[in-house]
């Protein structure tokens, strides 16, 4: 089978198409790669709450799912809205690369004796509502400015002391192999600072009725991590939420049943709310979760 993946031009982005098209390869089918640039590339002055509307990195690879000018989509899955567009779904979801985020800090500027080796007033780099409502939970003099672009140029920006820290995922930083050694890395607990719904795992788009390639991705579907991740999203677009959302949903196997930690602040300059539920019947823990975020 021939099979044209569609996907974003940063190193990441190619680094997760590759990583499929070896997979699909391996299976015995040709694939090829086509770039497709997103709004969310073309924008990088802007944080994310001052773009307007939603899919902000995948609209337009979904577009051209849409048009048949492409036959899958890779993303990062927690790019992508709750309620998909008509005509496509999700045929198969990755395995999950270590979720928790990462503070990246200047060595110059880092202060062990402070909580995450952060100093007073320090200027931490992060365009995302989840990210700064918990890193001010944990440290509450920093000083937040937005930070984009990808990986790289991120990383290169508090290189050039722009900033004293910055805020990233860690699969990224795992995927594409970087030499931080002149950096302190110090990683987050994802039970205490609370990852994105579905961080770290890919989620393979189709359109509705290509059976075939289909049951192709079957065979590369991970059915643990999407319960695991279908409980996370299902909070998300239960509050009708997207990237502005200052939420943190992580979901774990537990010794008797599941885990599921949440993050939760009714805007980003708004108190990180922590809690974490024992889930025995997953089903049920969607409306726990929502009745108790009604309440702050």
């Amino acid at each position: 089978m021939d099979i044209v993946i569609g996907s974003r031009g940063s190193d990441l982005a190619l680094w997760q198409a590759h990583f499929v098209r070896d997979e699909l390869e391996s299976l015995g089918h040709q694939v090829t790669i086509k770039i497709i640039h997103t709004r969310g590339d073309k924008i990088q002055h802007l944080s994310f709450d001052k773009i307007e509307g939603k899919g902000f990195f995948t609209k337009e690879i979904e577009d051209a799912l849409l048009s048949k000018s492409i036959d899958l989509a890779v993303h990062s899955h927690k790019d992508l809205e709750t309620t998909p567009p008509n005509g496509l779904l999700i045929g198969a979801v990755s395995y999950r690369e270590n979720p928790t985020d990462r503070l990246l800090i200047r060595k110059t500027a880092a202060d062990t004796s402070k909580t995450l080796s952060l100093p007073d007033n320090a200027v931490v780099g992060t365009s995302s509502a989840r990210r700064q409502t918990q890193i001010k939970r944990l440290c509450p003099s920093v000083n937040l400015k937005d930070l984009r672009g990808n990986v790289p140029t991120r990383i290169q920006k508090l290189r050039e002391g722009q900033y004293d820290a910055i805020i990233l995922a860690s699969a990224g930083i795992m995927r594409l192999e970087l030499d931080l050694s002149d950096l302190v890395e110090v990683e987050l607990d994802p039970k205490s600072f609370v990852p994105a719904p579905a961080q770290g795992v890919l989620g393979l788009q189709i359109r509705e009725g290509d059976t075939e390639l289909a049951a192709v991705l079957q065979n590369m579907n991970n059915e643990n991590v999407a319960r695991e991740i279908g409980i996370e999203r299902s909070v998300l677009r239960n509050l009708d939420g997207g990237c502005q959302l200052p939420l943190g949903v992580y979901c774990t196997a537990g010794e008797n049943g599941h885990d599921v930690h949440v993050s939760f602040a009714t805007n980003k300059t708004g108190k990180a709310h922590l809690k974490t539920y024992k889930a025995v019947n997953l089903d049920s823990i969607v409306s726990t979760v929502l009745e108790d975020l009604k309440t702050l």
